[in-house]
């Protein structure tokens, strides 16, 4: 099995925030971003080496900030 890019997290976490968007307007989007985050977390930490996508996250959130 090889690991995904993780390039591809950013974008999928992107959709992801688009999306929640429509159904939860009236949420801060920091916090659409952080639900979305953990969704992925939540389904993907497997496909990636430990510790790795949950830092990569991590990251990203923080950048937006």
């Amino acid at each position: 099995m090889t690991t995904p890019d993780l390039s591809e997290v950013g974008a999928r976490l992107e959709k992801a925030v688009e999306h929640l968007a429509t159904l939860r307007p009236e949420d801060d989007r920091l916090q659409l971003y952080e639900d979305a985050a953990i969704a992925i977390l939540d389904s993907e930490h497997t496909d990636y080496p430990e510790g790795q996508l949950e830092s990569y996250l991590m990251h990203y959130l923080q950048q937006l900030q």
